[in-house]
C-alpha cells in the first residue's frame, strides 16, 4: 500500500538546492569552470556527489514517518514504498492515541512484523524511519550544513582520483599538477571527515529510538 509521507524532524522538505547547484559548486572548488575544458565530465562529478551523498546519508541520515494502512487479520506491513529506507526506529499504533502508542516490532527486509496480542483489523500504523537523502534535479532532503558535507566529500574524492590518475604522466606538468590536486584532496578529506563527525555527533544529542525493536 502506498504510504503517505509526512514530516518528522530533519530531512523531509525538500530544497530548492538541486545536484546542478552542488555540481557547480563543486567546480568552482576545484576551480575547473572553464566549460571548454574541463578536467572532470559531469558523469564523473555526479559519481563523486553520489559516493558522499551514501556515506553522509549513512552518518546523518534523513528522518521520516509515513502512515500505513494495516491489513485486516495480519501483523505484517509492507515497507516497500519507502523509499531509500535504512532503518525503523519506531511504530506507533493504533495511531490518534495520547500519549501515543508505541509498539515493539521485528523487521526483516521490507517486511515489518507487529509484535501486538491481537491481529490488527484494518487500523494505521505510523513508522518513523530513517532513509537515505536525495539530491537531483528537483531538490534535495540535505540541509545548507550537509550540502557542504557532501560537496566537500565530492571535492575530495575528485582531486585524489585525478591525483592518482596524473601520477602515470611521465611529463613535469602532470606531476606538478598530480601534487597539487593530492594536496588538495587529502586536506579536502581531512576537512570531510570532520565534518560528517560534528554533524553526527549534533544528531545524536537529541533521543531518537521511541521503541526498541524486537
Amino acid at each position: 500500500m502506498a504510504a503517505l509521507e509526512v514530516r518528522w524532524a530533519r530531512g523531509t522538505v525538500r530544497g530548492m538546492t538541486t545536484l546542478s547547484d552542488i555540481r557547480t559548486k563543486l567546480r568552482k572548488d576545484l576551480h575547473d569552470t572553464d566549460a571548454g575544458a574541463y578536467r572532470w565530465t559531469d558523469s564523473q562529478l555526479d559519481r563523486h556527489i553520489e559516493r558522499a551523498l551514501g556515506e553522509v546519508s549513512q552518518a546523518i541520515p534523513s528522518e521520516k514517518s509515513a502512515t500505513i494502512a494495516t491489513t485486516s487479520g495480519s501483523r505484517d506491513i509492507s515497507l516497500a514504498s519507502l523509499t531509500g529506507l535504512l532503518g525503523v526506529d519506531a511504530v506507533e499504533f493504533p495511531t490518534g492515541d495520547f500519549p501515543p502508542a508505541y509498539v515493539a516490532f521485528s523487521q526483516w527486509g521490507t517486511a515489518l512484523t507487529l509484535d501486538v496480542d491481537t491481529a490488527p483489523t484494518g487500523q494505521n500504523a505510523k513508522v518513523f524511519y530513517t532513509a537515505r537523502h536525495t539530491l537531483d534535479g528537483s531538490g534535495t532532503t540535505l540541509g545548507p550544513q550537509l550540502e557542504d558535507v557532501v560537496a566537500t566529500g565530492a571535492a575530495a574524492y575528485a582531486a585524489l582520483e585525478l591525483a592518482n590518475y596524473l601520477i602515470d604522466k611521465v611529463n613535469s606538468a602532470g606531476d606538478e599538477v598530480s601534487e597539487r590536486y593530492g594536496s588538495w584532496g587529502r586536506a579536502w578529506m581531512m576537512a570531510y571527515r570532520e565534518l560528517i563527525r560534528v554533524q553526527a555527533r549534533r544528531g545524536s544529542v537529541r533521543p531518537r529510538r521511541l521503541f526498541v525493536p524486537a
